[in-house]
């Protein structure tokens, strides 16, 4: 089961998650998210992690068959009862807010299709990188269902409540460039150069101090969901957790002395 989500790191503490179906072009099934939510749960105890990286495998050389993740396994919906299905949109939702709320930054590094939980992935993580022959979209509406991890909420957050509602009530499929321009994904870049443009991002994010970062992430996450009044002083809490660090003496140490920081999450 473990080899359906290919793990690799890097010395700079990047972790790369590769979703390993490719002859089911990546979609979910039980065994995936199972996977995906027990190695989510342990970056959250790995002190040495700086930052995720999350891909799909590529099908061969045919680019028509590249893919982030197609969403939900339809061939083993059709198998399941009203309730196992329940179980699963349980199951789908929590492994994926675990993705938006783990302690380290998450890059999402979009290649070919991306549709229903596909998108619901990359909106659950940081940050969105996509490949030039990218097509996504929350598709679920021609399945006669709703997105159901993640997407009603998280999309209009992001690209705006009526943007989201025109692309939901379609479900329409847009390709990278309009991703771009709506700001659902940052940058678009060839396919070849996809994962070496999200390594050099988190390298810009690993390079910081990972406490800070971390503080950093938990205040957007929490107080972009708040009123002024709660936000301000929520970050000012999560200021607070960085003020004995030694990191944050290390930082100062290297100003002083004209030198790079060496940062060890301490």
């Amino acid at each position: 089961m473990a080899d359906i989500l290919l793990k690799e790191r890097t010395d700079e503490g990047i972790l790369i998650l590769t979703l390993n179906r490719p002859e089911a072009m990546n979609c979910f099934n039980f065994d995936l998210l199972a996977v995906l939510a027990d190695t989510i749960r342990e970056a959250n105890f790995d002190m040495s992690l700086r930052c995720i990286i999350i891909t799909g495998a590529k099908a061969g050389d045919d680019a028509k068959k590249w893919s982030f993740s197609t969403g939900a396994d339809l061939k083993e919906r059709r198998t399941m009862s009203d309730d196992q299905v329940r179980r699963f949109i349980f199951t789908i939702r929590s492994t994926f807010t675990a993705v938006e709320q783990v302690r380290v930054p998450v890059i999402a590094a979009i290649n070919g299709f991306a549709f229903g939980g596909g998108t619901e992935l990359a909106l659950a993580c940081d940050l969105r990188i996509a490949s030039s022959n990218v097509v996504m979209g929350l598709t679920e509406t021609s399945l006669a269902i709703i997105p159901g991890a993640g997407g009603t909420q998280r999309l209009p957050r992001i690209v705006g409540v009526a943007k989201a509602k025109e692309l939901i009530f379609t479900a329409r499929r847009i390709d990278a460039e309009t991703a771009l321009k709506i700001g659902l994904v940052s940058r678009v870049v060839e396919p070849d150069k996809l994962i070496e443009a999200a390594l050099e991002l988190a390298r810009e994010i690993a390079k910081n101090g990972p406490i800070g970062v971390a503080q950093a992430k938990f205040a957007i996450n929490y107080g972009s969901e708040a009123s002024l009044g709660v936000a301000l002083p929520l970050e000012s809490k999560a200021y607070e957790g960085t003020i004995p660090t030694k990191d944050r003496l290390e930082a100062l140490a290297a100003f002083a002395e004209k030198r790079k920081p060496v940062f060890k999450g301490e």
